[in-house]
C-alpha cells in the first residue's frame, strides 16, 4: 500500500468514525419512515392524475357512442325520405367515429391496466409502509434502551474506576502507617537496649560518659567557688 493510499485509507477511516458518533439511529429511522410516506403521496397524486385522464376518455368514449346511434339515425331517416347521399354521408360518418372510438377503448384500457398497477404498487406500498413504521418504533425502543444501558454501564465504570484508585490509596496510606509504627518501635527497642546512638551526639557511649562527668566537676567547682565567694562578701558586712 502506497503513502497515498494509507493516508486516503486512514481520511476515510476517521470520515466514518466522525459519521458514526454524530449519526442519531432514531432521526435516521423517522426520516426514511417520511420518504415512504412521501412516495406514498406520489403514487397517490398519480393514481389521482391517471383517473382523472381516464374519466375524461370515458366521457368523451361516451359522446362517440352518442355520435354513432346518431349518424345511425340520420342514415336511417335518410333511406326513408329516400337520399341516399344523406344516408351514405351519415354512414361514412359512422364509420370515421367508430374507428375512433375503437381507439379511444383501446387507450382506456390501457390506463386501466396502468391504474390496475399502480393500485398494487399503492397497496403493496402501503403495507411496507406500515410494516416499517412498527418495526421502526421497536428499533428506536430497542437503541433507547440500548442507550440507557451504555450510559448506565459507563457510569459504573467511572465509580469503579474511582472506587478504585480511593482503594489504592488507602492501601498506600496503611502501607506508610505500619512502616512508621515499625520504624518507631525498632527506634524505641534500639533506645532501650542502648544500642541507640543519639545522631547528635559526638563520640561513643564513654566519651559521653566522660563528659558528663568532667561537666559535672566542674559544675561542682564552681559552685565550691561561689560559696567562698558568697562567705567572703557577707563577712565583710558584717565588719562594717
Amino acid at each position: 500500500m502506497s503513502l497515498l493510499d494509507r493516508i486516503s485509507f486512514t481520511i476515510r477511516s476517521w470520515l466514518n468514525a466522525l459519521v458514526n458518533r454524530v449519526s442519531d439511529p432514531a432521526a435516521e429511522l423517522d426520516y426514511s419512515y417520511e420518504q415512504l410516506r412521501n412516495e406514498l403521496q406520489r403514487v397517490n397524486r398519480a393514481i389521482a392524475d391517471l383517473t382523472t385522464q381516464k374519466k375524461r376518455l370515458e366521457l368523451h368514449r361516451e359522446r362517440l357512442r352518442a355520435n354513432v346511434e346518431k349518424h345511425d339515425g340520420q342514415a336511417r331517416e335518410a333511406i326513408r325520405q329516400d337520399r341516399e347521399d344523406l344516408a351514405r354521408r351519415a354512414l361514412e360518418k359512422k364509420k370515421t367515429t367508430t374507428h375512433e372510438l375503437a381507439d379511444l377503448d383501446e387507450q382506456i384500457d390501457r390506463l386501466q391496466a396502468t391504474q390496475d398497477r399502480m393500485v398494487e404498487r399503492q397497496v403493496a406500498l402501503r403495507g411496507r409502509i406500515e410494516g416499517f413504521r412498527t418495526q421502526k418504533e421497536i428499533l428506536k425502543a430497542r437503541h433507547g434502551a440500548a442507550q440507557a444501558s451504555a450510559r448506565a454501564a459507563e457510569a459504573f465504570t467511572g465509580v469503579g474506576g474511582e472506587l478504585g484508585d480511593v482503594q489504592r490509596t488507602v492501601e498506600r496510606a496503611a502501607e506508610r502507617t505500619e512502616e512508621m509504627e515499625a520504624r518507631a518501635a525498632a527506634l524505641e527497642e534500639l533506645e532501650e537496649t542502648g544500642a541507640f546512638d543519639d545522631i547528635l551526639a559526638k563520640g561513643d557511649a564513654i566519651d559521653r560518659e566522660l563528659e558528663r562527668r568532667s561537666t559535672e566537676h566542674r559544675v561542682e567547682q564552681e559552685l565550691e567557688e561561689l560559696k567562698i565567694r558568697v562567705g567572703g562578701e557577707t563577712e565583710e558586712e558584717l565588719d562594717r
